[in-house]
């Protein structure tokens, strides 16, 4: 299930508050920032900084 354009529109990060980028395989969402990737579930992005995991790239 893709997510929307309109939600992704309104999607931020929940520890600084910035932009989020959908990953290409739609796996989760990333905050360059924070360097933290949130994941998707069913289709659902899970936005709570408990559930992110760190990337090192």
């Amino acid at each position: 299930m893709a997510l929307s354009r309109e939600l992704l529109a309104i999607l931020a990060c929940p520890g600084c508050k910035g932009e989020v980028m959908l990953l290409e395989d739609e796996s989760g969402l990333v905050c360059p920032t924070c360097r933290l990737k949130y994941p998707v579930r069913d289709g659902i992005p899970v936005m709570l900084v408990d559930e992110a995991e760190k990337i090192s790239e």
